[in-house]
């Protein structure tokens, strides 16, 4: 199957094709056109033989530098859809592009990071004085379980630079998520693309749930593997399901999707996304956790008509060209489970969203779950 390109946006060209298709790498460069581009973005279904690829983009693009990470799901021109690579190209004459690259999360030195990121921001204004419109996408190895130190760590050298992103994925496998950069899929890394743009731009982050009355406290935690053991001092997932009038072993992914646990965070709630249940009853999540924190159950709204609110509110003073966004796995999960999942991936279509199903989201200086972040692209001002 040859690529499809998205006809509409040139001012963000993006594809997509097959991920098993052999020649995949040179499909999407064809379907991108010839640019040039400052970077070339990809989003890649686990389903992909990464090696080729590899290859493959280096015999394509040359010297166009591809950063990429794998997926739990893409969204294409098309919508959701499965099983696919989608890229995204920046045309060099509209966005000036930088990356900066995490090999071990396990080593942040928060201080190099920061003096990285200023010289990055002043280069770029440099090269383009003329242009006023800035955003940092990250991605990051979904499994690390260091997403909130990194974006602790980050927000200092970004300044007014408004951030997103999203937690590399491997499907529903949770075994292993990769990044790209420099041709290497790397693991227990991250990569953050700063962008400076002729085009005006507004970061987002959303969600449809609404907070419920039912509190509960983390009572007994393993914050360093994400682990709660106890709420209000009962073994968590027994808990929990008593919470929702449930029995413990009829929890399910579809289940922590459809009731979340959020936590109220600088007058906002935020979503501390279950993962799953260890084997001895331990509730494993997405993001930080700690004891002594006051968990509040929410209950979503109509994801479809919520997400068709919010993205039309983008277009209150111009109508976005595209729109590049980090969809968590879980909203996908809820919307297969609750038979939305074509009037959600409509949606996702008319507002010409690109992006992937993440592991967890980032937005500025926090890591989130069960959230869409991304950036709106709007036509360049005139000059």
């Amino acid at each position: 199957m040859s690529a499809r390109a998205n006809p509409i946006a040139a001012i963000l060209p993006t594809a997509h094709v097959a991920a098993h298709q052999p020649a995949a790498a040179a499909e999407l460069a064809k379907a991108l056109g010839d640019g040039p581009f400052s970077h070339v973005v990809l989003f890649i279904s686990p389903e992909a033989d990464l090696a080729a690829l590899s290859l493959g983009l280096a015999a394509e693009f040359g010297d166009c530098p591809v950063i990429g990470c794998t997926t739990a799901g893409e969204i294409s021109s098309e919508g959701y859809v499965e099983g696919e690579i989608v890229a995204v190209g920046f045309p060099a004459d509209l966005f000036v592009c930088t990356t900066l690259l995490v090999e071990d999360l396990d080593q942040i030195d928060a201080q190099a990071l920061i003096g990285q990121m200023i010289r990055q921001r002043a280069a770029q204004e440099r090269a383009r004085p003329g242009w006023q419109h800035e955003f940092a996408f990250l991605m990051v190895d979904g499994l690390s379980l260091r997403e909130d130190e990194l974006t602790a760590a980050l927000a200092p050298g970004l300044g007014p630079m408004p951030l997103f992103g999203g937690s590399a994925a491997d499907g529903q496998g949770f075994e292993k998520s990769f990044v790209l950069h420099g041709g290497r899929f790397l693991r227990h890394a991250a990569v953050l693309l700063m962008v400076r743009t002729a085009c005006p731009v507004k970061v987002f982050n959303l969600d449809h749930l609404v907070p419920t009355t039912r509190r509960m406290v983390v009572t007994q935690a393993d914050p360093a593997r994400r682990l709660v053991r106890q709420i209000n001092a009962e073994p968590a997932a027994i808990e929990y399901a008593r919470l929702l009038g449930k029995d413990p072993r009829q929890l399910t992914t579809f289940t922590f999707a459809a009731h979340p646990l959020v936590v109220r965070i600088g007058g906002r709630h935020h979503v501390r996304a279950i993962q799953r249940v260890a084997e001895n009853g331990d509730l494993v999540f997405f993001s930080a956790i700690d004891e002594g924190l006051v968990l509040t159950l929410a209950e979503p709204s109509d994801m479809a008509a919520h997400l068709e609110q919010e993205l039309a509110g983008l277009c209150a003073s111009a109508k976005p060209v595209a729109i590049l966004a980090c969809d968590c796995v879980l909203r996908r999960m809820e919307a297969m489970e609750k038979q939305s999942y074509s009037a959600v991936s409509q949606v996702l279509r008319a507002h010409r969203v690109t992006g992937f199903a993440t592991y967890g989201e980032q937005w500025n200086s926090m890591h989130v779950n069960q959230t869409m972040t991304g950036v709106a692209i709007y036509p360049p001002e005139p000059a």
